[in-house]
């Protein structure tokens, strides 16, 4: 049996190696264009260059480690399957389970080495790479507007954006706590940021919306004011004079979420898009062994050992993953979903297809 291992796994690793170069490549052309535009057209040296390049590999791991693990896996048993490899060892005896054992355990393997990537590695570079960005000076005034992401460094007002695009912005959430008293919200269906570089503020027209107010017989209390156009006004100065950069959502580990939550709820603000991050992490980290799981069968019974059907299958499989995660993770943050089942439900339904078609192909 210890053949068997060493020969699956040494098959394995090749395509696995190849794959993973090719997938970070292919993803690392667009951001080496942009990258080179720094030095060419803006001056940047290039150490700092050199940085953020760096710095990007590591979330680019994030999803070329799972779609890696599923070409290699579709190759791997793709070959075995073509040259009768596979049939000869059931003949001799050994059968799918045993010999997809090794493989099964490395996508184990591989899922605590992407939770780790996810949670630890990843956030921290992503949060040093624009700490880089803001030492060289590339920003504009509405960088501090991000999506999907919780943004406090204005004073009095926490902001909450689920899309934008340009200067347009979509299902727009802005919360004012306030001491001893209820949170204000406001909400809006779009809006757009107009910035004012000179005066280092940023203005912002809200369309479709409710805005609550205070009650002129009880400031305590709040109703609600219905409004087609609403306009406000932020106070970048102190954010820019902040030596320290705040953290976005997604640069954030498990540790620093969990106490975003406990400070969400003390001020009563929703900390669902928090949930959903946690749950992000979580499940692509769980996705390698997902993915590999799934691959197994489909590399059977694909029974091509041609490398371009192989990237080909692995690129299809990994679209239909990813666009019903970020379609799941949309409904988390939409409140149609729980952020758990949201995040959860394409490694749920692959797992199950999965398990099913694993068990009827050893059964043949």
């Amino acid at each position: 049996m210890r053949i068997f291992r060493d020969y699956i796994l040494n098959e394995f690793s090749h395509s696995f190696i190849l794959s993973i170069i090719v997938f970070t490549f292919v993803l690392l052309v667009g951001n080496i264009i942009r990258l080179a535009d720094l030095v060419i057209n803006k001056g940047v040296d290039m150490l700092s260059v050199l940085k953020l390049f760096l710095y990007l590999v590591p979330w680019l791991l994030s999803f070329t480690l799972p779609i890696a693990a599923l070409t290699g896996v579709i190759l791997t048993f793709g070959r075995l399957s073509s040259d009768g490899e596979l049939t000869a060892m059931k003949a001799s005896g050994v059968s799918l389970y045993r010999i997809s054992l090794p493989i099964v355990i490395l996508g184990v393997l591989f899922s605590f080495m992407a939770f780790f990537l996810n949670d630890q590695v990843s956030p921290n570079a992503s949060f040093a790479s624009r700490r880089v960005v803001k030492e060289i000076g590339i920003k504009r005034p509405t960088a501090y507007l991000e999506e999907g992401t919780f943004i406090r460094g204005f004073e009095n007002y926490v902001i909450f954006i689920y899309e934008i695009r340009g200067n347009k912005l979509k299902n727009i959430r802005i919360y004012q706590p306030q001491e001893g008293k209820p949170t204000r919200t406001i909400v809006a269906e779009a809006g757009e940021i107009n910035s004012i570089p000179e005066k280092n503020i940023v203005e912002l027209k809200l369309f479709n919306g409710t805005s609550e107010e205070p009650s002129p017989t009880d400031p305590e209390s709040f109703y609600k004011l219905n409004f087609k156009t609403y306009y406000m006004t932020l106070d970048l100065t102190k954010v820019f004079k902040k030596e320290k950069i705040q953290k976005k959502t997604r640069e954030m580990t498990m540790n620093e979420l969990n106490k975003e939550i406990e400070n969400s709820i003390a001020q009563r603000i929703d900390p669902a898009p928090l949930f959903v991050e946690i749950y992000k992490k979580i499940n692509m980290s769980i996705a390698s062994f997902v993915l590999i799981l799934i691959g197994i069968p489909l590399g059977i019974r694909a029974h091509r050992s041609e490398k371009s059907i192989g990237f080909g299958i692995s690129l299809i499989l990994f679209a239909l993953y990813w666009g019903s995660f970020l379609g799941g993770v949309a409904l988390s943050l939409k409140g149609t979903l729980p952020p758990l089942l949201g995040a959860s439900l394409p490694n749920i339904v692959f797992f199950i297809f999965g398990v099913i078609s694993f068990v009827y192909t050893a059964r043949r």
